[in-house]
């Protein structure tokens, strides 16, 4: 199979199943997906609302007479953005100092940074200075019946959001470490009066401005809420089978799914609308993520692959795992670099110009067991969870049955993983999640995986563990 695959026939596949309306009113008009620019909510001011500057205007002849249908130069256009884009660095760099001054050694570093997040290059050096979280200091939540599948941190880390196996949701406060807000899974059969899930929750996700939470389960249904309100919005039908993995694109209100159906789904929320249907992958889809760009990557499972879809080229970048395992999760650092984890309890790094892994971790969550013996116990740890710290040199992992969350350092030509520290944790963490601030990870944790039934831990609770992470730097 080749590295760059071009979606000639997947394109006309799509078009056929491609439902445009849901339910409710008729959206103003479909997303236009061959844009960059969409879902940009940037609102640019009309020349009649802007004041003239006479030192900015360009220089007019004479008898030329203006009208309201003249347009900036491109050059124009450029300058204002700049100068808005330093006014906005200025404002949030100040806002984050005591004494509001800002000088231009900070607005210079914050470009550089800009730049390099961009050209998915940015990489922070943070491992060394992470310290070993204190047992009292990290926190579980207990609300929930059966296992915890999913967890999201709105992007102001003032809420919690998970998802159960009981189907239910439920908003916590983690400055009160309290619920706000309970929505209760339904018995099955009571789907057309329930307003929530009757079925396992797999996937949850939260856009970027904390508006919308998205949260997908195994009857195949996607539904959208207020996150403010924790109202029902709407509900995405579409998918085959079980919903697996939900993610939004940074800063915009673009949703992809993934599912066990082997597809890969494009949802315009704001219209309430489907977009496409993406194809590729030969076995279930068990993990998805996504940052600022119009691209999402995917874990295959047992097709061994991990798969970038570039949305604007109607194309995708494969990789195939260094051996014949299940890939069943996967996170990107940034928009260069990503980790995967898999089932024979390794962990692997990868940059996206190459189709192998840069490096692999074996063993990453507990030894080999010795030539000749019969202890198959090291099998059980696979790696059911993944997270980065994104831009930054930090990554973490769970093992279905080690009891612990280890912390990695990744090489600054990300060839190599470092371990650095390890949080006991009983049970299974079947997610994890940095917040944005980089200050906590969180995890849902249960007694069984998420997936399935293949083992129980009675001794563990289900629940969200917070781990609070002191980064001295």
């Amino acid at each position: 199979m080749s590295f760059f695959i071009k979606n000639k026939g997947v394109k006309g596949q799509a078009k056929k199943g491609k439902v445009r309306k849901q339910t409710g009113e008729a959206p103003k008009g479909p997303p236009n997906k061959r844009s960059k620019y969409v879902g940009m909510n940037e609102e640019i001011e009309s020349d009649s609302d802007i004041e003239p500057d006479d030192d900015t205007l360009p220089k007019r002849s004479e008898g030329y007479i203006s009208s309201e249908s003249d347009e900036e130069t491109a050059q124009e256009k450029k300058l204002r953005l700049a100068k808005q884009y330093l006014k906005q660095i200025e404002l949030e760099e100040r806002d984050e100092r005591v004494d509001n001054e800002v000088d231009t050694d900070v607005v210079s570093k914050r470009l550089k940074e800009d730049i390099l997040e961009q050209g998915g290059k940015l990489q922070r050096k943070e491992a060394d200075n992470l310290a070993v979280p204190c047992d009292e200091d990290v926190i579980l939540f207990r609300g929930h019946q059966l296992s915890v599948t999913c967890v999201v941190i709105s992007p102001d880390t003032q809420f919690i959001y998970s998802g159960s196996k009981d189907c239910s949701i439920i908003k916590w406060s983690l400055r009160d470490r309290k619920k706000v807000k309970v929505i209760h899974g339904g018995r099955k059969g009571t789907e057309k009066k329930h307003i929530g899930h009757t079925g396992h929750i797999l996937s949850m996700a939260i856009s970027s401005d904390g508006k919308f939470l998205a949260t997908g389960d195994i009857n195949k249904l996607i539904h959208i809420w207020d996150a403010r309100s924790m109202e029902l919005l709407h509900t995405f039908r579409g998918h085959r089978d079980s919903v697996s993995g939900l993610t939004f694109r940074k800063d915009t209100h673009q949703l992809y799914s993934c599912s066990f159906d082997r597809s890969v789904k494009i949802w315009h929320v704001d219209e309430r609308a489907y977009v496409e249907t993406l194809f590729g992958h030969q076995d279930k889809i068990t993990g998805i993520d996504s940052l600022s760009r119009e691209r999402a990557i995917t874990s295959g499972s047992r097709d061994n692959s991990i798969r970038i879809w570039k949305i604007i080229e109607e194309s995708q970048l494969v990789f195939n795992a260094h051996t014949m395992c299940s890939v069943d999760c996967v996170a990107l650092i940034n928009e260069s670099y990503f980790i995967s984890g898999n089932d024979d309890n390794s962990i692997s790094l990868w940059g996206v110009m190459k189709k192998k892994p840069l490096c692999t971790l074996k063993n990453a969550h507990g030894c080999q067991a010795s030539e000749g013996s019969v202890d198959n116990s090291h099998k059980e740890n696979w790696i059911t969870a993944v997270a980065a710290k994104q831009n930054s040199d930090i990554v973490a992992s769970a093992g279905s049955r080690d009891g612990c969350v280890r912390f990695w350092k990744c090489s600054s030509d990300y060839k190599k993983l470092e371990p650095i520290i390890s949080v006991s944790v009983a049970g299974f963490v079947n997610c994890l999640k940095f917040s944005n601030n980089g200050q906590y990870l969180i995890g849902g944790v249960g007694q069984e995986h998420r997936l399935g039934r293949w083992w129980s831990d009675k001794k563990a609770k289900n629940g969200i563990v917070i781990i609070p992470l002191n980064i001295n730097c």
